[in-house]
C-alpha cells in the first residue's frame, strides 16, 4: 500500500543514477548531528543510529555524528525545533518515516506541511507486525480480533508514536476488515518510542503491540514475545513460521518507509552533499546486509523522486485517514 508498487522501478533507478555520482567535494561537515523524534529504541532511533556508523565508517563524514534523542509529540517536538529553531543548520538531518508523513496529512503537526522541511531519502522499507507476550491467551490473530470485537477496551495495543499515527492505523485497518463498524474504538496506547511500547507489553501493561518487525526481532529471537501477524503479502523468507494477516483472513497490507530529512533553510552544497552522502551509503554491502537482517527491503528514493513520494505518501494517507474516521 502506499505506492509500494514503485519500490522496484524507484530502487533500480536509483541505484543505476548513483553509480555515477559522488559525494559532493565543495561541502566540509561540522559537528553533524542526527535527531530521533523518540526515545532510544525503535525505527527512527535504528535510522539515525546507522546512518551515524555508516557515513564515519565509510569515510564519507569526518567527525563522530551525534544521535540524539528528542521524542514528543509523535515526532512534532523536533519537526518544530528543526522548522522554528534551525532551519538554515548544514549539519542536521532528522529520521522519518511514514508516521512522519502520517502526522504531516492528519495535521498533528500543528500548522506544517510538506515544505517546511527538505526530503532527503528513503533507503529502506518493512512491513509492520502485531506481537502479544510470550504468555498471551491468543494464539492467532482471529482469537485477539474475537477479543476486541465483543469489548474493544479489553485489549491494548501499545505503539511507539503517538494516536492517529502508522502503528495506530495498522490495527484499525486490522478492525475493518474483521467487520468493525467503528475503529475509532479500538483501545490504542500511544508511547514515546518503540522501545517504550516495549516495555509496555512485557510489562503486561498492554495485551498486544503494533510495530514495525526490526524493532520486535531481538524480543521474538530472546523467546520474550510471539508475532501473530505480518502486514505483508506473503510471509517473511527470514521467518516462514509467522502467518500474514492476509492468510488468517485479513487483507490488509501495511508497509512503513525508512528515511530522512533536513533543514528546508540550508544551504543547496549542504543539500547536495547530504543527498550524495546517503546515495553512497545505500550503494555500501554492510549497509544491505544490515537492512536485510533487520528484515527491511530496499527501497531508495532521492533528489525529486524523494519529494513527489512524500507528496504521494501524503496524499494517499490523508484518504485513508478520512475512510476510518480519524479526519473529517
Amino acid at each position: 500500500m502506499i505506492r509500494f508498487a514503485r519500490i522496484s522501478a524507484l530502487a533500480l533507478a536509483a541505484t543505476l543514477i548513483s553509480g555515477s555520482l559522488a559525494v559532493a567535494e565543495d561541502f566540509k561537515v561540522e559537528s553533524p548531528q542526527c535527531i530521533a523524534p523518540s526515545n532510544p529504541g525503535g525505527g527512527w532511533d535504528f535510522i539515525c543510529r546507522t546512518t551515524a556508523k555508516y557515513l564515519f565508517d565509510l569515510d564519507i563524514i569526518e567527525d563522530t555524528m551525534q544521535v540524539t534523542n528528542m521524542s514528543g509529540g509523535g515526532g512534532g517536538v523536533a519537526f518544530a525545533h528543526v522548522t522554528k529553531e534551525r532551519n538554515e543548520d548544514n549539519n542536521l538531518i532528522v529520521a522519518a518515516s511514514m508516521s512522519t508523513s502520517a502526522r504531516i496529512a492528519q495535521g498533528i503537526y500543528k500548522g506544517a506541511s510538506k515544505e517546511d522541511v527538505h526530503w532527503l531519502a528513503t533507503f529502506g522499507a518493512e512491513y509492520g507486525a502485531i506481537a502479544v507476550p510470550k504468555d498471551s491467551p491468543f494464539n492467532n490473530l482471529g482469537e485477539m480480533m474475537g477479543a476486541i470485537k465483543m469489548n474493544p477496551r479489553s485489549v491494548g495495543i501499545a505503539g511507539g508514536s503517538s494516536v492517529g499515527s502508522y502503528d495506530h492505523i495498522k490495527p484499525m485497518l486490522i478492525a475493518r476488515a474483521a467487520g468493525m463498524e467503528d475503529v475509532t474504538k479500538l483501545k490504542y496506547v500511544s508511547y514515546s518510542g518503540g522501545g517504550e511500547a516495549m516495555t509496555g507489553l512485557l510489562s503486561n501493561s498492554v495485551e498486544a503491540l503494533s510495530g514495525d518487525f526490526s524493532e520486535m526481532l531481538g524480543f521474538l529471537e530472546s523467546g520474550d514475545i510471539r508475532i501473530i501477524a505480518i502486514l505483508g503479502p506473503e510471509r517473511l523468507k527470514s521467518h516462514p513460521d509467522i502467518p500474514t494477516a492476509k492468510e488468517q483472513g485479513y487483507d490488509v497490507v501495511g508497509a512503513n518507509w525508512r528515511g530522512l530529512y533536513m533543514p528546508a533553510g540550508a544551504s543547496d552544497k549542504a543539500k547536495a552533499f547530504w543527498k550524495d552522502a546517503i546515495m553512497k551509503m545505500t550503494e555500501d554491502e554492510g549497509f544491505q546486509k544490515d537492512l536485510e537482517a533487520a528484515a527491511m527491503a530496499t527501497f531508495n528514493n532521492f533528489g525529486d523522486d524523494m519529494d513527489d513520494f512524500v507528496e504521494g505518501s501524503i496524499k494517499d494517507i490523508t484518504k485513508l485517514s478520512k475512510e476510518i474516521g480519524i479526519l473529517k
